[in-house]
């Protein structure tokens, strides 16, 4: 693995184990779920900027691009909804929304093509998906 590839690799993990701890606090959070969620908007910022720099550096490696766009797609439509404006379980749903294409860019960067699903395959499938469905 380049130097360049591994660095990209380990931005990957990181941004994924942020989002994946975002993700428990707010799972372990005592409200109901019809609350808003307490994410903190500035963090998310930090990680959406995070996030936009690792798309800008992985242009190299087109095997990592749509799932990083994928990504970014979602982490800004929590942005917009954030803070306080979206209830838990949606905000869950983005969260693993942007948490999956993330995992399938490290898994691509590493070599795993076995492990990196491209996900749902018919238009059907991915809008479920999407819609957490």
């Amino acid at each position: 693995m380049t130097a360049e590839r591994s660095q990209l690799y380990y931005t990957c993990v990181f941004l994924h184990v942020s989002f994946q701890a975002i993700q428990r606090s707010v799972a372990d959070s005592a409200q109901k779920d019809d609350t808003p969620c307490w994410l903190d908007a500035t963090l998310l910022r930090m990680l959406s900027g995070e996030l936009q720099r690792c798309r800008l550096e992985a242009a190299p490696f087109t095997e990592v691009g749509e799932a990083l766009d994928t990504a970014i797609y979602h982490c800004g439509l929590l942005m917009a909804q954030c803070p306080a404006a979206v209830n838990r379980r949606l905000c869950q749903h983005h969260l693993e929304a942007i948490m999956s294409p993330l995992k399938l860019a490290s898994d691509r960067l590493a070599g795993n093509a076995g492990r990196a699903t491209a996900g749902p395959t018919t238009p059907g499938q991915w809008l479920r998906s999407w819609l957490g469905w």
